[in-house]
């Protein structure tokens, strides 16, 4: 493997302030771990204690290279009560945003990352479409406070996993199994994204600046038959592809619904995003309504198969939707780090090969984190969390990223002699 980055392409790291901020209380999965719901019983309030930590991550961050940064803002801290802003706490984003742009980072601001205030939650949070008015009025004062520091948003994080994991598995909170429920939030959440794209570039244009980009981040995975020449394998797997991501993504980008979008006075066609966010994982191969892992392919620790090149496939699919510049704005894997640079390597080639306009790749994560259900027990990070200590230490794939980085690409030295571990594959031990 010998390749260069795309010309231009900045290499960062994505993570939420749930995962790493801790101290922090006043929130959904805060509330979701106090009832029990997280696999490792590992609280939310310790993360990694980024809060405390913020300037030791952020000199790590600068001497592995990294470019770009893509972070969120723990709703409930700033807002922690019904109109209550809490100016201290986003003084203190500024503050570490300034220290960003001191070494070079380039930030990307997501303003809501699957966590909501416990005030909003109690108020049904984005399945009662009046509270749509709450996120606005978040959106707007995030703006006007840091709108001078920042120029690039991310609206919402992954709705359709928001919507389907809370309001259909019932496995997020608010743990509720319910498919009128699961389209009324799906709708709701694409008028809250059109929306808060207008008031955002309408936000930054009033003080002064003409260089505001916003879009979301959007969860897609390659959706597969199992068996390409049955005909109901094909029938569900295109299904799938349309409930889970395809009817919600020509929402969210041009205001044209089909189910599970509903009605809305805010959805009209347009164009909605300035670059498109693509979170990007896996493949789930389908036979029937149930969908995972064919039996033998590479997987991580958590079963996600590895390949590569789907994230091609829906890097694609989106901009022949609508032709956007495109932000990898999550990508990693979980599990022993041995094959995470082999990992990055090959979704980095399968990028750089594809003639699409990629202009960002944000690793998730740079530290291990508090990974939402599965507490501290699935590791994504670049850079080891020794619990509870918060010990950081550089991992092999953070310094083949590092590399990388320095590099401009991939060279067949630096592939050989950090590339060279096999995959788990499906139906063995993946850890």
């Amino acid at each position: 493997m010998n390749f260069p980055l795309k010309p231009g392409m900045l290499l960062g790291t994505a993570t939420a302030a749930t995962q790493i901020e801790g101290g922090d209380q006043n929130n959904s999965w805060y509330d979701w771990y106090r009832r029990g719901y997280i696999k490792d019983n590992a609280s939310p309030e310790t993360a990694t204690e980024h809060l405390k930590r913020w300037r030791e991550d952020l000199e790590l961050m600068s001497g592995m290279g990294i470019q770009c940064c893509r972070f969120s803002v723990e709703w409930g801290r700033v807002e922690p009560e019904d109109g209550v802003f809490d100016e201290q706490a986003i003084a203190r984003c500024r503050e570490e945003i300034q220290a960003m742009a001191e070494q070079g980072i380039k930030p990307l601001l997501t303003l809501h990352h699957f966590s909501n205030p416990m005030w909003l939650e109690e108020k049904g949070a984005f399945a009662v479409r009046d509270n749509i008015t709450y996120f606005l009025r978040y959106v707007h004062k995030m703006v006007e406070s840091l709108g001078d520091l920042v120029s690039e948003y991310i609206t919402i994080n992954e709705p359709n996993v928001y919507a389907f994991n809370g309001y259909l598995d019932g496995s997020w909170p608010p743990g509720k199994r319910n498919p009128l429920d699961l389209a009324r939030v799906l709708t709701n959440l694409t008028a809250a994204h059109i929306e808060a794209y207008g008031l955002i570039r309408k936000t930054r244009l009033k003080m002064g600046y003409s260089d505001t980009k916003v879009g979301f981040a959007n969860h897609l995975r390659s959706f597969s038959p199992k068996d390409p020449k049955n005909p109901l394998h094909r029938f569900w797997a295109s299904r799938a592809e349309e409930l889970f991501q395809g009817n919600l993504t020509r929402a969210m980008c041009t205001g044209h619904t089909a189910f599970p979008i509903g009605r809305h006075p805010s959805i009209v066609p347009g164009r909605y995003c300035d670059f498109h966010g693509i979170n990007y994982y896996t493949r789930s191969t389908v036979s029937g309504p149930a969908n995972g892992a064919a039996e033998g392919v590479p997987v991580n620790s958590l079963g996600w198969e590895i390949y590569p090149q789907g994230i091609v496939e829906v890097c694609r699919k989106a901009y022949q939707l609508l032709p956007r510049p495109i932000y990898i704005t999550e990508n990693g894997t979980c599990g022993a780090d041995a094959f995470r640079a082999r990992y990055i390597a090959e979704h980095l080639e399968a990028l750089c090969g594809s003639g699409l306009p990629v202009e960002r790749y944000y690793h998730r994560g740079f530290c291990d984190c508090w990974e939402w259900t599965e507490g501290t027990s699935a590791r994504f990070g670049l850079v080891h969390v020794e619990y509870p200590s918060q010990r950081r230490t550089v991992k092999p794939s953070g310094e083949f990223y590092r590399q990388v980085i320095a590099q401009g690409g991939v060279s067949e030295e630096l592939y050989r002699q950090y590339c060279g571990v096999s995959y788990p594959t499906a139906r063995e031990d993946a850890v």
